[in-house]
């Protein structure tokens, strides 16, 4: 093997673990938003139980002016 093969190759193995590690690191992002969405979800789910909980007229008299 000459230089230019051995340092091309070389080159290319850099490019690859650079690819490797961003995709490793959207994927771990993914993750993490798609934790974020169920959380969220759970969170609305609570909210709304709680709200039917509620008697009814709650809150439609509310004066929100300044």
């Amino acid at each position: 093997m000459d230089v230019s093969s051995i340092t091309s190759s070389f080159i290319a193995m850099q490019a690859a673990q650079l690819q490797t590690a961003a995709a490793a690191k959207m994927m771990k992002m993914n993750a993490q938003a798609d934790a974020s969405v169920v959380k969220l979800l759970e969170s609305a789910s609570n909210n709304a139980t709680s709200a039917m909980n509620l008697a009814s007229g709650v809150g439609t008299q509310m004066d929100i002016s300044v």
